[in-house]
């Protein structure tokens, strides 16, 4: 199943708003229209047994679970009729031809996306937005703006692997600076190639003992001692 992101949502309406002042209040109610969702929605997972079918839940996941979809379908009922028509209502009849368009742009999109928006309401592990997907990828997006590395296809295929082997290390808790450091040094070692046993350096393989060592600093090198002064009478070299 495809879901949509009701943060974007939330962003057509506001762009709206900012385009057009007259549709400002309008793109401000639909705002808090949506915040409601999302509190609605906060207040049913905080009663949500992922162990029991959405059936079998408790009488106030229910309570919130059937205001949430009351909420929603108010929504589209709301979204379908101004995008039918909304000549009729006495605001909207002194807006410009551009806003009244933008009006049904933006509501037509929400209606064009419902079925996507509204994964999380049958699936409540599903988050209304990906917020989270999103700033999970914002490091290498900000590196790309700065540094690119996507000039040549083999450049940005390294790019991409890079970026999801430290990320998997970070899902496990683990040293980014000291795992590279030991797989480098066990690549070394084999005379330049690739360990043949990888299972010492897979997340998911390891035991906990290496993984905890692993997720430390990388232990930094002691400095060299400081040359002591040649005894009295001695040349310097």
């Amino acid at each position: 199943m495809l879901a949509y992101c009701w943060a974007h949502v939330r962003r057509d309406f506001l762009d709206a708003g900012r385009a057009f002042p007259e549709l400002e209040p309008w793109a401000l109610e639909w705002k808090e229209r949506i915040g409601a969702l999302y509190h609605l929605n906060r207040l049913r997972l905080e009663h949500w047994d992922p162990h029991r079918p959405l059936t079998e839940q408790s009488a106030a996941f229910n309570q919130h679970h059937e205001a949430l979809q009351s909420a929603l379908q108010r929504m589209h009922d709301e979204a379908t009729r101004l995008v039918a028509d909304n000549a009729a209502d006495a605001p909207v009849a002194a807006w410009s031809k551009g806003a009244r368009a933008k009006q049904k742009k933006v509501l037509a999109s929400l209606l064009a996306h419902w079925s996507g928006l509204s994964v999380f309401v049958a699936h409540p592990a599903v988050p209304m937005d990906n917020n989270r997907a999103e700033n999970t990828i914002r490091t290498p997006v900000n590196g790309r703006k700065s540094y690119y590395g996507s000039g040549s296809i083999w450049s940005a295929q390294l790019a991409a692997t890079v970026f999801s082997l430290l990320q998997t290390l970070a899902l496990w808790g683990i040293n980014p600076r000291h795992w590279l450091m030991s797989y480098l040094g066990a690549c070394a070692d084999n005379g330049g190639e690739a360990p043949s046993a990888l299972a010492p350096f897979l997340p998911w393989s390891m035991d906990e003992t290496r993984r905890a060592m692993l997720g430390q600093p990388y232990p930094s090198r002691a400095p060299p001692a400081a040359p002591t002064e040649p005894a009295a009478g001695h040349a310097r070299g």
